[in-house]
């Protein structure tokens, strides 16, 4: 693995850490919902995640993520559409999703 491949790694995992750090005080959708500083912080660490994932990508294509073209045209819906977003897929997102792509690299031993 490269020095970059693990930099994007690493981004990952750190905007992943915000998000957590983000949503730890808001534990329900609904306060979720009404928090747009919330939603703007969470929603550009999505952002990076999907990024950074792209950029992976490139870099290195022997490096496997599920997902990683869901997350990657998440993130372009989030940069292009951002009209369309849907607050309870994030939220879906963060519940469902987050938690199992941080495992997903932390088991990869990047240190």
């Amino acid at each position: 693995m490269t020095e970059k491949s693990k930099k994007y790694l690493s981004d990952i995992l750190m905007a992943i850490d915000l998000i957590e750090k983000f949503t730890s005080e808001t534990p329900e959708f609904n306060q979720y919902d009404n928090d747009l500083k919330t939603q703007s912080a969470v929603e550009r660490q999505l952002a990076i995640i999907g990024e950074a994932l792209n950029k992976l990508k490139k870099a290195d294509a022997d490096i496997e993520i599920e997902n990683d073209s869901q997350i990657i045209g998440f993130r372009n819906r989030l940069v292009h559409a951002y009209d369309s977003i849907d607050n309870s897929i994030v939220w879906a997102i963060i519940k469902r999703h987050l938690g199992n792509l941080k495992d997903e690299i932390d088991n990869m031993n990047i240190d």
